[in-house]
């Protein structure tokens, strides 16, 4: 989600995600096809605001997706957001609304297993893997006694969250000293050490730790045997079309069903059947394939199509002392006489959407491969119906790439369903047009030009290189698609569109009209006929974020002082169909972002009927909001912050300063990613 600017010199991040742009097609861009709906005649003339009434207006008539989801009144207080507004804020801290309490657990370091290791800057490799990992990021709570998202307990169940990165620098100083550099990153000219890079690995993943509420009302870890570390080695399952093929056989599975490790975990998802999915993003850096020919790059289209580094990979763990196939696997130009001998198609075994029974802790997590690869940010579920398929959504969170959906092949029996229903079914992806209406393109072997005269072998290669065929198809090239979201009482479809910094000023349009503008919007839509399994679908601009001046909610009106946001990022619909939105302005000392006009990173709440936002808190210095989950009551609400104190400098921090101690305090160390507590004070719903 945010730009690692703490990695080896030799990573360059882009900052609209962490893969360096590598989309060649020429399809159509988001922004030529809302040029295209709103003339740029109507934003001269009336300014942004008379262009997305016009869209809002266009989009009523011809669709009725606007009249008919904004139902409510635009002007009277939502019922879904009772609570004050807190304002913008820059102080270390977490604020939120009068009457209401915020407090962390389980920040990076926390002991949920095996041996319950003490956090220490000085842990080892092994301790970090029985430790809640570094950056939390998605996360569900499930109840304890419950097998559906809001039945069972509310004071005892098992939270699952993900870790997104690591902080080298954060992460070592005090048990390797003189292993950094100036800039307090471990050195990767040469070799890194091997216990570094083991805690770095095992600080990714996914932490499955059993929770519970006291008569107090503060909650603790428990010990329990489902408490869980998935790190970087956690052995795991390929299934669905991709298994055994020649493009995943690897060394450490020279049969190509099986692989080590889930990589940079982002938004995460809940199927039907109550398990959890946690989706691989920005994991190509991960890896590096220095073959050259004539002094280029000579990456084959699984590489080069994702970013995979032709120097240093992005924390050069090939490089790690004595190292051994777990380290070498990073290095995919190290070849053998066949696959079966080397790690050139390491790669291509990340970059998927891996599914994890947070109950059985005997279970293998499986890749489940129909769902595409790519940079996935998350997966969002609609509600599943007996006797029709699932359908799912996924965004590839990278400058100009696309929105995809699965519709599986058999329908949903909740008495049957399981995972395999992921494995066989149509992958999709979205094109977006002029008029307010799309539709779906599926990415099916044989279909629409994905055949072998046109470079595709097999559905399985269809699969592992996804955004080829979806730049075949010639689906809609969109600004960061991050989180999705389903009103459950609409049924529309949400997703954020993040931002887009690097448009220059030949480039502005109607929708975006401010050259390097980073804020970015929210897009929605509604299958036709209701159906989520439908080809076709209408669709609008939800929100355009920005400051008061250039931006506007569904109804066409500015943000206000409560409201004011850029950068949507995390998205979730509560039960009561209230809509929550988090920032990430891209907090780091390489990228200062909008700080002076919204302060530090935010969490709104909106009322999807009547186009309503409010602010519900704000977080400590230099972090992003990201992750959020209620207990089923709604009056427990948790929520992640990632990387506090990202905006402390190399020279702040070679003087031993950060700009950031949250949630330990001054001089209790350096700052750590955490989970967050919200209550209400008086024991009720959150928001109302």
């Amino acid at each position: 989600m945010d730009s690692h600017p703490y990695a080896p010199a030799s990573w360059i991040p882009d900052e609209h995600g962490d893969e360096p742009p590598s989309n060649p097609s020429d399809n159509r861009t988001f922004r030529s096809v809302m040029d295209s709906r709103i003339q740029r005649r109507d934003v001269m003339r009336g300014g942004l605001s008379a262009a997305i009434l016009a869209l809002m207006g266009s989009a009523a008539p011809n669709t009725g997706l606007a009249s008919g989801l904004l139902a409510g009144r635009a002007d009277a207080a939502s019922p879904l957001l009772d609570f004050t507004a807190v304002a913008t804020g820059t102080d270390d801290t977490i604020v939120v609304p009068p009457g209401y309490s915020a407090r962390p657990l389980i920040p990076w370091g926390t002991p949920i297993t095996g041996a319950m290791p003490s956090f220490s800057l000085a842990n080892s490799g092994a301790d970090q893997a029985q430790q809640t990992g570094s950056h939390h990021d998605g996360m569900h709570f499930f109840p304890i006694d419950g097998r559906s998202p809001w039945d069972g307990s509310s004071d005892d169940g098992l939270l699952v969250l993900n870790h997104e990165y690591v902080e080298p620098r954060f992460m070592h100083r005090a048990a390797i000293g003189q292993a950094l550099d100036s800039d307090g990153v471990p050195m990767v000219e040469g070799q890194r050490d091997a216990n570094q890079v083991l805690k770095e690995i095992n600080g990714h993943g996914v932490s499955v730790v059993r929770i519970r509420q006291g008569p107090d009302g503060g909650w603790s870890v428990v010990a329990d045997p489902r408490n869980r570390r998935i790190t970087g080695l956690t052995p795991m399952e390929l299934a669905g079309p991709v298994r055994g093929a020649e493009l995943v056989r690897t060394k450490y599975s020279p049969d190509g069903t099986r692989t080590r490790g889930t990589l940079n975990n982002c938004a995460h998802g809940v199927t039907p059947w109550n398990t959890y999915m946690t989706a691989e993003e920005n994991w190509a850096g991960y890896f590096r394939n220095g073959d050259q020919e004539d002094q280029k790059p000579n990456l084959p289209r699984e590489h080069a199509r994702y970013g995979v580094a032709t120097g240093v990979s992005r924390y050069g763990w090939e490089l790690a002392e004595g190292a051994d196939d777990a380290f070498l696997r990073f290095d995919a130009s190290r070849r053998g006489p066949t696959s079966a001998n080397d790690y050139r198609n390491e790669p291509n075994t990340f970059g998927w959407l891996v599914e994890i029974d947070p109950f059985d802790p005997a279970s293998t997590p499986v890749k489940r491969t129909a769902l595409g690869r790519f940079a996935h940010e998350g997966v969002v579920f609609a509600p599943a119906v007996p006797g029709r398929p699932v359908v799912c959504y996924s965004g590839d969170d990278a400058r100009f790439e696309y929105i995809y959906k699965f519709v599986s092949a058999r329908p949903y029996d909740p008495a049957t369903a399981d995972g395999s229903l992921l494995d066989e079914g149509t992958l999709y992806v979205a094109r977006f047009h002029d008029d307010g209406s799309g539709e779906w393109l599926p990415l099916v072997f044989g279909h629409g030009g994905l055949t072998a005269e046109n470079g595709f072998a097999s559905q399985a290669d269809v699969l592992v290189n996804t955004r080829t065929a979806a730049d075949f198809v010639g689906a809609t090239r969109m600004d960061r698609p991050e989180w999705g979201a389903v009103d459950p009482n609409s049924g529309a479809v949400y997703f954020t569109l993040t931002n887009n910094s690097r448009r220059t000023e030949a480039q502005v349009d109607a929708a975006n009209p401010r050259a390097g503008n980073p804020f970015g919007h929210i897009i929605r839509w509604m299958p036709s006929d209701s159906d989520q399994a439908s080809r076709t679908f209408v669709w609008d601009i939800f929100l355009i974020a920005g400051d008061a001046k250039n931006s506007r909610d569904a109804n066409g009106r500015a943000l206000g002082d409560d409201s004011i946001l850029a950068s949507p990022d995390g998205l979730w619909f509560d039960s009561r169909g209230r809509l929550w939105i988090q920032t990430d302005i891209g907090e780091s000392s390489q990228n200062e972002g909008p700080n002076e006009v919204f302060g530090n990173n935010q969490m709104l709440a909106a009322d999807p009927r009547t186009g309503e936002v409010r602010r519900f808190l704000t977080g400590p210095v230099g972090q992003e909001i990201t992750g959020v989950t209620m207990t089923p009551d709604r009056r427990t609400m948790f929520i992640n912050v990632q990387h506090p104190g990202a905006t402390t400098t190399a020279e702040q921090f070679a003087a031993g300063q950060v700009t950031s101690t949250w949630p330990d305090g001054p001089g209790r160390g350096y700052p750590r990613s955490s989970t967050v507590v919200i209550t209400r004070d008086d024991g009720g719903a959150i928001a109302g």
